[in-house]
């Protein structure tokens, strides 16, 4: 099997690695926000025919590894997700709009992308172990402080 996808006149293999945080990194993509972000980004990636291969939300920022077809700009696709994003998690959460540092912005206006070469594999588990890894110097810093 060939690790290129196919278009009417085009074969590809775009992926990348995707990282974005929320306005002022504040940690509130937990519990149900967190949720609601995951189930978001896998919904609007369908919609534009794209797969996540790995999406992590942490507290502070999310990462994601995506295979993106030649025909969807990377900024365009950036502009949906944390566009409809940020308005389906205002609606759902109304008391994170009301906050004065918020405003209409739930996300920081930029983020990281990188394009995933031979080191695919490496990255998507990255991705995948990073909270657990995390977690783990956090339990180490407070235990030597």
């Amino acid at each position: 099997m060939s690790r290129f996808r196919k278009l009417t006149h085009a074969i590809w293999h775009c992926l990348y690695h995707i990282v974005w945080t929320p306005k002022y990194r504040y940690r509130v993509l937990q519990g149900p926000v967190r949720q609601e972000v995951y189930n978001c980004i896998q919904v609007f990636l369908g919609q534009n025919g794209c797969e996540a291969v790995e999406l992590n939300v942490q507290p502070d920022h999310v990462h994601l590894v995506v295979f993106v077809p030649p025909k969807v700009s990377i900024s365009n696709l950036m502009g949906i997700v944390k566009g409809r994003t940020a308005i389906r998690v205002f609606n759902k959460f109304p008391y994170l709009k009301k906050k004065p540092y918020w405003g209409n912005h739930f996300w920081a206006p930029g983020y990281c992308v990188d394009t995933v070469g031979l080191d695919e594999e490496m990255i998507c588990r990255y991705v995948k172990y990073q909270e657990k890894r995390e977690r783990h110097q956090e339990q180490m810093e407070l235990k030597y402080r």
